[in-house]
């Protein structure tokens, strides 16, 4: 090759210029190399967001967590002072809590569900006499105790919606009236307010709250029934067994009753259970099933639908336990620091006919 055949680097670049096809591609390329690294950085956002919510939802609403003021997130759980009392049990064989006085802070509690826009329903059945003797005492003082802070939708079931009385509620506070049938059995009212709790989720609660609690009429709110007691499965343990020896709890012992029990952790009181929607539906639907399968083979659990909910928690145990202090008989007892709830004087020969 001569000399002259050579291109200066000049010449070469002044070549290229008039190359427009190579220019054409070169821009081409940039341009999809750009694109692509583009639709590579959404799809990553993408996957993290999803994969974030996912993560989220695995977590129990008893492990939830909040910002304290430094800003790193806290599991308010982790912060229970199971050491605070002495002579009780504060804690489970499973890990679930036992709330007792002197164990949480309720500021952070309130705090947390706030934050994260807990709301509750309260559903109560006033049926009969029950409705005249009771229920305008157990809603005024729920307004004083239950739940404060916090959005709250009271679920009243009566046969006589037009005798409930008008309470003033207070700021996120509602009321609806359900009526419902009166059975001519106490006994039956109590079971089939199992049905009626699992339509009522279904059809209305799921739209309003995303927690439950269950509560009998004939009792009295004393004291500070708070989002210390909010849990994924909540259950009460009887205010007559919490120290008694397994053996004597009153279990259905009956082998052809689907509430049949040998033995179990705790006797829980069904006066007062809770939890999550789904957790409470999942609850009463098991007991109005076992219930159902009762009566076709003639058969009735020792205390009805508490016998039920008994086994049920025996199959799935509860996340979080209340003390007797949130459901407690007016005797007085040095393990009692707070009386949260309390059952008014009982009426049955008057209040329960057959």
């Amino acid at each position: 090759m001569k000399p002259t055949d050579t291109l200066t680097s000049c010449e070469f670049v002044c070549s290229v210029k008039k190359g427009s096809g190579f220019t054409r591609t070169m821009s081409w390329l940039r341009e999809k190399s750009v694109g692509i690294f583009c639709c590579l950085v959404l799809l990553v956002v993408s996957i993290t967001s999803v994969y974030l919510k996912y993560l989220t939802n695995l977590v129990p609403a008893d492990n939830l967590l909040v910002a304290s003021e430094e800003g790193p997130t806290i599991n308010l759980d982790d912060l229970l002072n199971f050491g605070a009392r002495q002579g009780v049990e504060t804690r489970t064989s499973w890990n679930a809590p036992i709330i007792w006085e002197g164990m949480f802070d309720p500021k952070l509690h309130d705090q947390m569900h706030i934050q994260n826009k807990s709301s509750v329903a309260l559903t109560v059945f006033a049926v009969g006499r029950y409705l005249d003797a009771y229920l305008k005492t157990f809603l005024t003082s729920a307004e004083q105790h239950f739940m404060l802070g916090l959005k709250v939708r009271y679920y009243v079931f009566t046969d006589e919606p037009e005798k409930v009385p008008n309470i003033e509620l207070g700021p996120q506070r509602s009321l609806k009236v359900i009526q419902v049938e009166k059975y001519s059995r106490w006994q039956d009212i109590s079971m089939m307010r199992m049905k009626t709790i699992s339509d009522t989720i279904e059809l209305d609660i799921r739209h309003h709250c995303n927690y439950v609690f269950c509560l009998d009429v004939d009792q009295e709110f004393k004291g500070r029934f708070g989002s210390e007691a909010l849990g994924d499965s909540v259950a009460q343990i009887h205010a007559g067994f919490y120290k008694a020896p397994n053996q004597s709890f009153t279990y259905d012992r009956n082998p052809k009753s689907k509430a049949y029990m040998e033995t179990g952790d705790y006797y829980y009181h069904a006066a007062v259970f809770g939890g999550l929607l789904e957790h409470v539906k999942s609850l009463t639907d098991h007991c109005f099933l076992g219930i159902m399968e009762d009566k076709l083979n003639n058969v009735e659990a020792l205390w009805h639908d508490e016998s039920h909910l008994n086994k049920y928690f025996w199959l799935h145990k509860p996340t979080r336990l209340l003390s007797p202090e949130y459901c407690w008989d007016r005797v007085s007892n040095k393990d009692i620091q707070v009386a949260r709830l309390i059952w008014a004087p009982k009426q049955y020969d008057t209040l329960r006919t057959n």
